[in-house]
């Protein structure tokens, strides 16, 4: 699996992941739970993974929605 995005912002995570599962790409988002060690302050990112294979085709529907793509 490889990142395709990071962020602090829940409401971006809740997009992008809405936005992919539209294209038929399965998304696994790590560190949801960090918010418990932080105490629910956003300062830790949220990452979004993706298939390899899927990675290109995510990266551009990112893109095209104005949403940050990890390299």
């Amino acid at each position: 699996m490889l990142e395709i995005m990071r962020s602090t912002d829940p409401t971006e995570i809740a997009f992008a992941s809405a936005l992919l599962s539209g294209e038929d790409i399965e998304v696994f988002v790590m560190d949801v739970h960090i918010s418990v060690l932080e105490g629910s302050i956003g300062i830790f990112p949220r990452r979004m993974m993706v298939r390899r294979a899927d990675a290109a085709r995510a990266r551009i529907a990112l893109r095209d929605n104005g949403l940050p793509v990890s390299r």
